[in-house]
C-alpha cells in the first residue's frame, strides 16, 4: 500500500510538472491570473503556470477577418435595399481584450451589424453605389473608436455587396439608359459649336483671300475627277454670281434713266 500511494504521489507530481509548461506561437499571448485577478500578459515562447493557483487564457494576435451577416435596412431615399460586409480587425491589448469585454468576437460581429445598418442608413442609394470608399472609412472610423476600450483595432471594413429587388434594377436602368441620352445630345452640341466657330474661321480666311476659293474649287473638281463618276456637276463660281447681280442691276438703272422725261 505505501508503495502504491508513493507510485500516485509521483505521478501525480510529474503531472503536474509537466502541465506548468506551456508553449505559445509567436501570434499568441497568455493573459495570466492569479487566484482569479489579473497577474500578467506572457508569451510567446516556453512559460510557467503554476497549476490549481494560475489560470491563462489564449489570445490570438492575428488578423481576424469577420463576414457580417446581410442586413436589411432603408436608406435617407426610402429604398430597401440587403446589405452585406467584411471585417479585418486584430487585438492589439490582450488584457483588456480579456477583461473588458465577455467575447471580443461576437462583440464585434454585433457592433458591427448595428453600425453598418445605421450608418448606411443615413446615405441616399447613389452614395451605397458610387461612394463605398468613402462609406468605408466612415464605418472604420465609428468601429474602431467604439472597440477601442477592447484593445482592438479595426484595419479596414469593406462593403462587399448591396442588393436591390428587381423593380428597382430596372428603375435604375432607365436612369442610366436617359443620362446617356443627355450626354449624347450635349457632346453632340458641343461638337456642332466648335465645328461652327471653325467654319466661321474659316470663312474670315477666304474672306481675306479671295483667290483661295479658286484654290479649293480646282482642288475639289481634280477630286472628283478621280472618282470613277459618270456625271460631274460644275457649281458656280459666287464671284460669278455677284457679277451678274450687279451688271443686271446696272442695266436695269440706265433704262430707267433712258426713259425719263423732263417737263419744263
Amino acid at each position: 500500500m505505501v508503495t502504491y500511494s508513493l507510485a500516485t504521489i509521483i505521478v501525480l507530481v510529474v503531472v503536474l510538472i509537466v502541465s506548468m509548461f506551456k508553449i505559445l506561437r509567436e501570434y499568441e499571448r497568455a493573459v495570466v491570473f492569479f487566484l482569479g485577478r489579473f497577474y500578467e500578459v506572457k508569451g510567446p515562447g516556453l512559460i510557467i503556470i503554476v497549476p490549481i493557483i494560475q489560470q491563462m487564457v489564449r489570445v490570438d494576435l492575428r488578423t481576424i477577418v469577420l463576414d457580417v451577416p446581410t442586413q436589411d435596412l432603408i436608406t435617407r431615399d426610402n429604398v430597401s435595399v440587403r446589405v452585406n460586409a467584411v471585417v479585418y480587425f486584430r487585438v492589439v491589448d490582450p488584457k483588456m481584450a480579456i477583461n473588458n469585454v465577455e467575447n471580443y468576437l461576437e462583440a464585434t460581429s454585433q457592433l458591427s451589424q448595428t453600425t453598418l445598418r445605421s450608418v448606411l442608413g443615413q446615405h441616399e442609394l447613389d452614395e451605397l453605389l458610387s461612394a463605398r470608399e468613402e462609406l468605408n472609412k466612415d464605418l472604420q472610423l465609428i468601429l474602431d473608436q467604439h472597440t477601442d476600450n477592447w484593445g482592438i483595432k479595426i484595419a479596414n471594413v469593406e462593403i462587399k455587396h448591396v442588393d436591390l429587388d428587381e423593380s428597382m434594377v430596372r428603375a435604375l436602368a432607365r436612369q442610366a439608359e436617359a443620362e446617356r441620352a443627355r450626354r449624347a445630345k450635349v457632346i453632340h452640341a458641343v461638337g456642332e459649336l466648335e465645328a461652327s466657330k471653325k467654319l466661321k474661321d474659316a470663312a474670315m480666311v477666304l474672306n481675306e483671300a479671295p483667290n483661295a476659293v479658286q484654290l479649293r474649287y480646282m482642288q475639289t473638281l481634280t477630286e472628283i475627277s478621280n472618282d470613277r463618276t459618270t456625271t460631274i456637276l460644275f457649281p458656280m463660281p459666287i464671284d460669278l454670281v455677284d457679277k451678274l447681280g450687279g451688271f443686271m442691276k446696272a442695266s436695269s438703272v440706265s433704262s430707267e434713266t433712258e426713259h425719263k422725261i423732263d417737263y419744263p
